[in-house]
């Protein structure tokens, strides 16, 4: 079985409702395993720390999860069209295996949530995009020749999967957001298959 580690940050749950949904899509792939990770919060009061285990969810990722991947698929909550801090901060920390190129060549896609429609999805997905360029990694979008990616009007994008949660984080995934999920984990898992040469 090839991993296919599936990093996201959830601060209410509609991005691990998509991580879980695409990580059901990378199980259906034949020889592909989903690895569910998450970060930690950042805090603001520098001594506060997080538990060394989640106290629900996926466990914390490490930096090993990155090395032992074939593909990557990450996800954040639009924070002001950006990633959230706590996916940024472990991105930060990751120039030991830039410099080691552990991820070059591997296939990643990107994922997000956003309490409204026009919140930034896009810049946030792409603002994702960035470090894993830099990593060397080779972008997976969502295609077109889906057309649910037509027909939703709440969340989904040519460069990710996305989700709009409300203001309130009261509307759970939408049918076509949820396909388009479980789609994009299968085209990563059977990309990264090929590219791993398996």
């Amino acid at each position: 079985m090839q991993d296919i580690l599936v990093l996201y940050y959830s601060q209410y749950g509609a991005t691990r409702a998509l991580a879980q949904q695409i990580a059901r899509g990378v199980e259906s792939v034949e020889g592909c395993r989903a690895r569910l990770r998450t970060v930690p919060k950042v805090s603001t009061v520098c001594e506060t720390v997080e538990p060394s285990i989640p106290d629900n969810g996926a466990p914390y990722v490490e930096q090993a999860d990155l090395s032992e991947c074939i593909g990557l698929a990450l996800g954040s909550p639009t924070r002001f069209g950006n990633m959230a801090a706590a996916l940024k901060y472990f991105l930060d920390g990751t120039s030991g295996e830039w410099m080691r190129g552990a991820l070059s060549g591997k296939p990643a896609c990107v994922f997000t949530s956003s309490a409204s429609m026009h919140g930034g999805q896009e810049s946030t997905l792409l603002s994702m995009v960035l470090p894993l360029m830099h990593h060397g990694m080779v972008w997976v979008g969502l295609p077109y020749t889906h057309a649910e990616l037509s027909q939703t009007t709440t969340g989904g994008t040519p460069y990710g999967v996305s989700h709009v949660s409300g203001m309130k984080n009261d509307k759970t995934l939408s049918e076509e957001e949820k396909f388009l999920a479980l789609a994009q984990g299968k085209r990563l898992a059977g990309i990264a298959l090929q590219l791993a040469g398996r």
